[in-house]
């Protein structure tokens, strides 16, 4: 059983696809890191001062009651809250990664396209004499036996 498992894990889809969500996930949390530090400051400041990761609904207050000015006071305070600020971020990373996605598969369907339009070389060629299809490498035509030009006998 060991020596079946050794060999499913060595074959070569399970190895890329190992290396593939790796990738992802270091991925992933680039794209995090630029959307709450790079994007979505900006962003925020545009819109009048606003952090997004604070902003977020009280259901309940907690021990100590709110107004809250952070979601780390809430949080701190026990109250029970709605992030909406944090899914706000989550959804403009997954956008990011959505879209990197699909310009990778469109990138690779246009290779793809470019391979399968490529002529392959020819393996045949036609005797100027009956017209038959012989191989390309052919001296003489096995149907009528001429001498094909350009070929030494």
């Amino acid at each position: 059983m060991l020596k079946e498992f050794k060999e499913f894990a060595m074959r070569g889809n399970v190895v890329d696809m190992a290396v593939g969500i790796i990738i992802g996930g270091a991925f992933g949390t680039i794209v995090k890191s630029l959307v709450s530090d790079v994007l979505m400051p900006p962003i925020g400041l545009l819109m009048g001062n606003v952090d997004f990761s604070n902003l977020f609904i009280t259901l309940k207050e907690g021990s100590t009651p709110g107004p809250y000015n952070a979601l780390a006071d809430a949080q701190g305070a026990g109250a029970v809250t709605m992030n909406y600020g944090m899914f706000f971020n989550t959804v403009i990373s997954f956008i990011i990664v959505a879209f990197a996605v699909f310009m990778l598969i469109r990138w690779l369907n246009k290779l793809k396209k470019q391979e399968e339009e490529k002529p392959a070389d020819p393996t045949t060629k036609d005797c100027s004499f009956c017209k038959t299809e012989i191989p390309i490498e052919a001296s003489r035509c096995p149907n009528c036996t001429s001498q094909i030009e350009g070929k030494a006998a």
